[in-house]
């Protein structure tokens, strides 16, 4: 497990075992996870998303609490997944990191509560696998804008960006923010804790 410079996210890099057949690898390890993370993952749903190269999806996030984290892996093709600090009061906020998720490494990245998610596909047929810590809830769903300039993703040149109308309608950061939708830093930090608390 390797941690990202935003608290809460980090990536998981499993060691591949390749052979005549094809390949093998612990794609989620609970032990680890919860060494990483402090609690154990709460499996409330799977989500399989296949998406046309360009396709980008995000940046989404969910109310706290009790919002919506995320462990993600690419099992086919190639994405660029990106984790968003959406959470006001955050020393990070406004940042954003990158991973690339394909499968060749099988890396896999989670983001926990309060924090903002998006991927552009690189390849076709790019099918993207997630464990989710609650279920979909379209009254707590809400989204930033992936190309809000402010924020400044850097989503790969030459690869002209497919948006649903929903994500391309969605509000900058700063909208975001004076709409009061983003989650605040210290019941983000809060609800993990009580998380630990449980664990």
């Amino acid at each position: 497990m390797r941690h990202l410079d935003i608290a809460g996210a980090f990536v998981h890099e499993p060691k591949v075992f390749p052979d005549s057949r094809g390949s093998f690898h612990e794609w989620f390890k609970s032990a680890e996870f919860e060494e990483a993370a402090g609690h154990p993952l709460n499996l409330a749903q799977a989500n399989c998303s296949v998406s046309s190269r360009g396709t980008l999806r995000g940046v989404h996030f969910a109310d706290v609490p009790p919002s919506q984290a995320k462990y993600v892996t690419c099992v086919r093709g190639a994405v660029l997944d990106v984790v968003v600090d959406i959470r006001v009061g955050s020393p990070t906020f406004g940042r954003w990191e990158a991973v690339r998720l394909d499968d060749q490494l099988h890396h896999a990245v989670y983001l926990s509560e309060g924090l903002g998610h998006a991927f552009m596909a690189l390849t076709d047929d790019a099918t993207v696998v997630y464990l989710c810590s609650a279920g979909y809830a379209p009254e707590r769903e809400h989204g930033v804008n992936p190309l809000d300039p402010e924020l400044g993703i850097e989503w790969p040149a030459g690869v002209e960006p497919l948006l649903s109308e929903k994500d391309a309608a969605a509000p900058t950061l700063a909208q975001a923010r004076e709409q009061g939708l983003l989650p605040r830093y210290e019941d983000c930090v809060a609800y993990v804790e009580s998380l630990r608390d449980r664990g």
